[in-house]
């Protein structure tokens, strides 16, 4: 997964999921499953001769242990290397001699691989997946290269990068008992420690078809697809086990955590993260246009507060983060010259303190309205954005249908409720407090 970060924002988005929002117009599609358990789903759109196929395994850094984390990223890596049919090192150039794209992504609920092809390649594209389900090599020889690579993207994006430790501390102080306390990117010592055994049985465990779903969307014949689906798909086998799903739940959060941390940073800066519901909760929803509020643009809160009246801060934002079990709401800003971070968390808090005794202006909601509903129609303007999406939706709803639905919920947030989440969990008791100061403050 390759990843550049140049602002704080990309930093907390990038690195992890996007929220995953439906369509104002509907979205037609079909479901199957295989007799091994693969979930499939097709949408057709003739109106470019693409093709995006789609594949996603319920598998993220909440499915490893402990002394073992960071697998699920690994294999994000290592599911390049190859397979009995596919020599090393060259996935990528059938996909780029077909005049495609690919890439992959790691969260902390699930793993995902896709193409983008033009449509007369489809079949190419489900015999490469077809191959890394069925025949992936897993070898000495991958795995040492691949532990070396996993290294180096580390170093690049979180230990060398200004304020790359910021998910990591807010996870690791969020969390104590669920494995949401550790991030995808794992602890490379745990890479390093774990046998080829190791990576075979994880392997095993979780790349297995009823713990996938394949979408397939763009310029298609239904019966087609489901043809070639049937042929490169249909004979690998089912797993059979029990898939390992974390059942762990975290006491609620009664009192705050702070932390100051060093970096390698020119500019302090000041991350409040509040423990959040996961996924589908009706509360997630109402935080969704919370964050809308408080960041949502130019004319959010937030910045015409610390960045253009007060000039705290020369950035500032919100991003609630919720993932299948849990979540965090995370506000921050970046302070201005000379400024404080104690005025500046000062001026974050105040915000908060205005929507809980304050509430909306008429007029805002209906612009939070709008914004929603045009976030929803822009996040499936591609055959990809649709393709991820209804395998979201079936990862964690079984409902792809969602695509289509799920904005009604957004739509029936009231302002009310938007107060009611503010004051339930943006209090003080639930969050962790991080304040960046450059290294050269340390005593």
């Amino acid at each position: 997964m390759k990843i550049q970060i140049t602002s704080i924002l990309v930093i907390v988005l990038c690195s992890y999921f996007s929220t995953t929002f439906g369509q104002l117009n509907k979205i037609e599609f079909r479901e199957f499953d295989l007799d091994n358990g693969l979930h499939v789903i097709l949408h057709q759109d003739k109106s470019t001769p693409i093709v995006a196929i789609n594949i996603t395994y319920h598998v993220g850094s909440k499915n490893e242990q402990s002394d073992r984390t960071g697998f699920a990223h690994f294999f994000e890596h290592l599911m390049f290397e190859g397979s009995e049919n596919i020599k090393r090192g060259n996935f990528d150039n059938y996909v780029q001699n077909a005049g495609g794209m690919n890439n992959a992504g790691t969260s902390f609920d699930y793993t995902m691989y896709y193409e983008i092809l033009p449509s007369n390649q489809l079949e190419l594209g489900l015999w490469l997946e077809s191959e890394r389900l069925l025949h992936l090599r897993i070898d000495s020889t991958g795995v040492e290269t691949q532990r070396k690579v996993v290294k180096e993207e580390r170093s690049q994006i979180f230990d060398n990068q200004p304020y790359g430790s910021i998910m990591e501390n807010i996870f690791a102080n969020s969390f104590t008992n669920h494995p949401y306390r550790w991030v995808p990117i794992g602890n490379v010592q745990y890479i390093d420690q774990a046998t080829l055994d190791e990576f075979i049985d994880f392997h095993e465990n979780f790349y297995v078809p009823e713990n996938a779903v394949l979408v397939i969307a763009g310029d298609i014949d239904y019966e087609k697809s489901k043809n070639l689906v049937e042929d490169y798909f249909g004979e690998i086998p089912r797993g059979g086990h029990e898939i390992y799903r974390p059942d762990i739940q975290d006491p609620p959060s009664k009192q705050e955590i702070r932390e100051i941390i060093y970096d390698n940073i020119q500019l302090p800066a000041v991350f409040t993260a509040y423990r959040m519901p996961g996924m589908g909760d009706p509360d997630a929803y109402a935080l969704g246009m919370l964050q809308t509020l408080l960041a949502g643009g130019q004319s959010s809160r937030l910045y015409k507060s610390l960045v253009d009246n007060e000039q705290l801060a020369m950035e500032s934002g919100a991003i609630p983060l919720s993932l299948e079990d849990a979540g965090v709401f995370i506000i921050y800003g970046l302070a201005n010259m000379g400024n404080s971070l104690e005025d500046l968390e000062a001026a974050m808090d105040n915000e908060i303190r205005k929507v809980i005794e304050e509430g909306l202006t008429e007029r805002e909601f209906q612009k939070l309205v709008n914004q929603t509903e045009n976030d929803f129609i822009s996040q499936n303007t591609t055959m990809a954005g649709v393709s991820q999406n209804l395998a979201n939706y079936y990862t964690f709803f079984q409902d792809p249908g969602l695509i289509n639905t799920e904005i009604d919920k957004y739509l029936a947030v009231t302002p009310d409720d938007i107060v009611a989440v503010a004051k339930k969990y943006l209090v003080p008791e639930n969050r962790v407090v991080l304040h960046y100061l450059p290294k050269e403050q340390q005593q």
